[in-house]
């Protein structure tokens, strides 16, 4: 059992070779009650007692070369393609492991690659016929006859996958050296998946010293391939394309009624992005792999279960086919789920995961040596991660809170040791207060893209939440949420085609570039979509539109909703249609707060105001940047960009109330200090005042009733107070 007291309890810490006393030591000063290993170490059996609990990582589909070596033929694979080579002459040679690591990856010759690849000229997009090309093994090229000279041409290949990319990874950044590389091997195959579970059965027995089993994690890795220098070359915390096997193809065909080409996970190279609009094909991939992935996983649970352990699931690594939001994950039976924090945004991610007892989410830094080197202050980069996290879990926390790595590393660094000890403490004292109860939320958010439930608070993200130059200014749209007053839920085009708009549905949100997931794409050429989305929003609902909006050119516009929204962009074809409207306001509700100029990140150029009642809120060198505008009994709000900043999540914030008609209520359990944020927890009749800088602040903070009161708060504090 948990001790719920504010010294010990809800903390995992990590330990390594030879090092057990100094982990006590640091077991007693963050009070953890759990300690786990890390890739490339394992627990000594002496660790049974030293905690309450003892987390041993467990891999399923990789860790044992002996049985990959016997069983080659049963490694995974994965979808390729070559780089586009260009044709100047009739015929043409392509080497199709150009650019690819030849450790990680290896051609598959064993099955019919007359079968499962694909020749394209991708010029005319068309399928080059099979007898037209040939495969020389011993050269790994493909030749192909009777070309066009000019076009471009490409392969797709299947390829069988040599080197675990996690395994890869930590094997390069800790310099392991001989350490053998691990090879990942399928559970699709009989042999494979018979061996998965009978090796499941032998590992617990040979490890009664560990409670719960930490699986890294299932089956398939997500799509993470390198290239010919052994660095990233492509990278989709989404990817499925590295769960498709000779063995899956078939089995989809007899499934789902139809062959899937290798385009139709290769994707002109895009290899179904996140970005991407999915098709249908890719759609029914994804949930064909879901299937078999949940159905393979429960059995493992069973197991766990039946020999008395928990099983825990890092959302991370081979994590694709068991997407949390998913429709089958609820039946997998886990015990928990544990994921890497990087922000607000990752932590709801995680704390919002249905079907399990309890989430744990590991803080950063990772204590691995490119962080914990003698000069460097890991400190900084902690306490800027539990600031952004906090904001998080203030509205939804995670059940427990830990660190991964080497903590041999760490010990070195007593002063990151003695913050991270503080961070435990107020974790406890957080979780205490909240004790399970929702906090007040003024509106219920919806925001709308391709892939709605199913990729709950993962919109944008590339690679788990790092920074993209074209997607920091969407992704502080769900970092903003993930801290405000606000209901959030996430909702697709084809839920609003097939069951409408829920009523209690106050604000709408649709951000991204045009022609990707999140915008929508031709998603907006749907007559029955747009014109549901137009009556909710005329008979009084909210719409916040960023960066490109429901935008495909159509109809003499690239905003489909540009008559909701007040503003269309120009592209160039109604360059001869004067644009009369751009008398910025002087003052509006949504700007109240603003202290400093507006950051609207990689923003937009040329969106315009189409009439003179659209109220344009800031207007800069040409370009229209934030707009609102009432439609029939409802109003929509335009913004170039969002990235996160206490200044925009503030704007986001205040864009909902007016969107929604309800500025009146803005100022219930609110800070007037845009560095500040409340939390109410009405039915623990306490409310939290959080410090959200590293700074003092001085905040006039209003109750439920819209009383305000000055307060003044010390750098990061968060103040209780009893209702």
């Amino acid at each position: 059992m948990i001790k719920d007291n504010l010294k010990h309890g809800r903390v995992t810490i990590p330990t390594d070779n030879d090092f057990i006393k100094e982990t006590m030591e640091i077991v007693e000063k963050l009070g953890a009650d759990a300690i786990r290993d890390c890739d490339g170490f394992k627990l000594p059996k002496e660790i049974k007692g030293a905690a309450e609990k003892i987390y041993s990582t467990y891999f399923v589909a990789r860790g044992d070369n002996e049985w990959a070596n016997a069983n080659i033929k049963e490694l995974q694979q994965t979808y390729l393609m070559t780089n586009h080579i260009l044709a100047t002459k009739d015929s043409l040679t392509i080497k199709i492991m150009e650019g690819y690591f030849d450790q990680q990856v290896q051609p598959d010759s064993y099955h019919d690659v007359k079968e499962f690849w694909e020749v394209i000229d991708r010029t005319t997009g068309e399928v080059v016929e099979i007898d037209k090309w040939d495969y020389n093994e011993e050269n790994v090229t493909v030749t192909i006859k009777e070309t066009k000279k000019w076009h471009e041409y490409t392969v797709s290949f299947l390829a069988y996958c040599l080197w675990d990319p996690t395994q890869m990874y930590n094997h390069i950044t800790n310099n392991w050296g001989d350490k053998p590389h691990e090879m990942p091997f399928d559970a699709r195959n009989a042999k494979t998946n018979k061996y998965i579970f009978e090796a499941m059965h032998k590992w617990l027995d040979e490890h009664p010293e560990t409670d719960v089993i930490r699986f890294t994690t299932f089956f398939y890795h997500f799509t993470l391939v390198f290239n010919n220098l052994a660095k990233e070359k492509y990278v989709d915390w989404f990817g499925y394309s590295s769960s498709v096997s000779a063995e899956a193809l078939r089995e989809f065909e007899k499934e789902k009624g139809y062959k899937l080409r290798p385009e139709h996970l290769i994707d002109n190279g895009y290899y179904n992005s996140t970005f991407r609009v999915p098709t249908k094909e890719y759609l029914d991939y994804i949930d064909f792999q879901q299937q078999f992935v949940s159905k393979n996983v429960k059995k493992l649970v069973d197991i766990t279960h039946e020999h008395g352990r928990e099983a825990m699931m890092f959302l991370g690594d081979n994590w694709i086919g068991t997407e949390p939001y998913g429709k089958y994950f609820e039946n997998i039976g886990l015990d928990a789920v544990v994921g890497s924090v990087g922000n607000g945004t990752t932590l709801r991610m995680i704390s919002e995961i249905p079907g399990v007892k309890y989430t744990e989410g590991r803080f950063l830094p990772y204590f691995f040596p490119d962080t914990f080197y003698e000069g460097n202050d890991p400190t900084i980069e902690a306490r800027d991660n539990w600031i952004t996290a906090r904001r998080a879990i203030m509205r939804k926390p995670v059940d427990r809170i830990g660190y991964g790595g080497y903590l041999s590393l760490a010990y070195k660094f007593p002063k990151f040791v003695e913050y991270i000890s503080r961070v435990c403490d107020e974790f406890r004292l957080i979780y205490n207060n909240i004790n399970g109860n929702k906090p007040y939320c003024g509106l219920k958010v919806a925001v709308l893209n391709c892939w709605g439930k199913l990729r709950s608070w993962q919109t944008h993200m590339v690679a788990h939440a790092l920074w993209y130059k074209q997607i920091y200014t969407y992704l502080g749209v769900n970092e903003a949420l993930s801290g405000m007053s606000v209901d959030v839920s996430f909702i697709s085009f084809d839920d609003i085609k097939n069951n409408g708009i829920s009523s209690d549905i106050d604000v709408i949100i649709n951000a991204g570039d045009a022609g990707t997931a999140f915008s929508g794409g031709e998603k907006w050429l749907d007559i029955e979509l747009i014109t549901k989305i137009k009556e909710w929003i005329y008979n009084g609902g909210g719409f916040i539109g960023v960066g490109e909006p429901s935008a495909v050119l159509n109809g003499g516009h690239f905003f489909q909703l540009s008559d909701a929204l007040g503003v269309d962009k120009e592209l160039g074809f109604s360059l001869s249609t004067d644009k009369y409207f751009k008398t910025k306001l002087d003052n509006h509700f949504i700007t109240d707060d603003i202290t400093e100029s507006i950051d609207f990140g990689e923003s937009q150029k040329n969106v315009y105001a189409l009439k003179e009642s659209t109220e344009i809120i800031s207007y800069k060198d040409g370009n229209l940047l934030m707009s609102a505008n009432s439609y029939g009994k409802g109003r929509s709000v335009y913004i170039a960009g969002l990235p996160y900043s206490p200044q925009n999540s503030r704007i986001l914030l205040r864009s909902c109330y007016y969107a929604a008609n309800k500025e009146s209520q803005l100022k219930k359990w609110y800070a007037d200090n845009i560095n500040c944020e409340v939390s109410a927890y009405l039915e623990s009749k306490k409310y939290a005042v959080i410090n959200n800088s590293n700074e003092n602040q001085e905040t006039i903070v209003y109750d439920g009733n819209g009383i305000g009161e000055k307060m003044f708060l010390a750098p990061a504090e968060i103040r209780w107070i009893e209702i």
